[in-house]
């Protein structure tokens, strides 16, 4: 097939990857093989053999019909491809202009929202109005439509997460301290001719606790998951950290996390997750945990987030038993439970029974409000050292 139509086919999936339609590198290949196949003779066939392969909620398919109007089409005149085979040189003088503007659509984050189809897919205003603000504040990330969850992922990406540090084992010139900084003192006296103005010494420095982040990607996190990879990459990033993902399986995300830019992150983790959208078995990925990536729990001062509504399809008896262990080896461990935004909600499944017996607490995470308690909350566990079992922040 045409090699134009086909890095535009690659574009296009980015670009509604971006506007919030869940889509990975394998449809995209197969809308390539397909548009081989329906040719694009007739562009209303074309849409829908797209559509097929890249729509899979009924909510995307507005978001879908918009983009494929911007992105393919110069005006809603159905004869008018972006880049026909056989177009005068001011029609591909017009098309080159237009791809460029959409190909900067792609490379620039802040501004896709501002620029495409501002009411169909992303009502953006740069103001927002108090009470638009305590709404979007307020809502389940859950029931959001495409243009307020893109939103909401926006003003996420602002959430501070200020973890409370604590005294490490190196230590750094100060002006008190229990020891003195005799190395600094000897300079000192040898610049200034044998005389000591003031006597320096060594102070412990401040230092941030390890962060483990565990997140559930399997059918019913799918929203929550994409939401908090957001907050958590921008949040975390002077934090040591180690991120993975699990559904099936376990997977690293350590390599995409150190693309600061948020999209290419989220690229590469649709990229190198395959069981997103799946089910959960919690105990075999914290076996691979245990078995292969035991080096990235440092001692127990690894604080451990996991982020999952609980709803696990493997043995308990596995799971207890990592759990135990995850317990051993780290200094808190704090459960981030979308399930809380359901009044009286209570752990009755044996997973949850499980999860909830080994957690240090357990958080809502299911709105705006409740990210932005996060740190308070997170904080007040580390500074109190709260038994597992007394749950705050529910």
């Amino acid at each position: 097939m045409n090699g134009s139509l086909s890095d535009q086919l690659v574009d296009f999936g980015r670009l509604l990857r971006r506007a919030g339609v869940m889509i990975d590198s394998e449809r995209i290949g197969l809308a390539i093989q397909s548009a081989s196949w329906v040719g694009v003779s007739n562009i209303r066939d074309f849409q829908s053999a797209l559509s097929s392969i890249f729509v899979s909620q009924q909510q995307d398919l507005d978001v879908f019909n918009q983009l494929f109007d911007l992105f393919f089409l110069q005006s809603r005149d159905e004869d008018h491809l972006l880049s026909p085979l056989n177009a005068s040189s001011t029609e591909k003088n017009k098309k080159s202009q237009h791809r460029l503007r959409l190909q900067q659509l792609l490379n620039s984050s802040p501004s896709i929202s501002s620029k495409i189809n501002q009411e169909a897919v992303f009502q953006h205003n740069a103001l927002l109005t108090a009470s638009e603000l305590t709404r979007l504040q307020q809502a389940d990330f859950k029931n959001l439509s495409h243009a307020e969850f893109l939103q909401v992922m926006r003003l996420a990406q602002r959430i501070d997460l200020p973890l409370p540090q604590v005294l490490g084992r190196r230590t750094a010139s100060g002006s008190r301290g229990h020891h003195l900084d005799w190395p600094k003192a000897l300079r000192q006296t040898a610049r200034h001719g044998g005389e000591l103005f003031q006597l320096p010494h060594r102070v412990r420095r401040q230092q941030y606790l390890p962060l483990l982040i565990l997140i559930d990607v399997s059918g019913s996190m799918e929203r929550y998951a994409r939401l908090m990879l957001t907050f958590l990459h921008q949040a975390t990033q002077k934090i040591p950290r180690s991120v993975f993902a699990f559904g099936t399986e376990l997977t690293d995300l350590q390599s995409a996390f150190q693309c600061r830019d948020v999209d290419k992150m989220l690229d590469g983790i649709n990229q190198s997750v395959q069981d997103y959208a799946g089910g959960t078995r919690l105990g075999a990925s914290l076996t691979t945990l245990r078995t292969q990536y035991s080096r990235r729990m440092v001692g127990r001062r690894t604080v451990v987030m996991l982020i999952t509504d609980g709803l696990d399809t493997g043995p308990t008896s596995v799971l207890d038993l990592e759990l135990a262990w995850l317990e051993r080896h780290s200094k808190q461990m704090v459960w981030l439970n979308p399930l809380l935004r359901f009044d009286g909600y209570a752990p009755i499944t044996a997973s949850a029974k499980i999860l909830h017996r080994y957690a240090d607490a357990m958080l809502a995470i299911h709105n705006m409000d409740r990210l932005s308690d996060l740190a308070h909350a997170v904080s007040q566990l580390l500074k109190t050292g709260q038994s597992p079992h007394s749950k705050i922040g529910v």
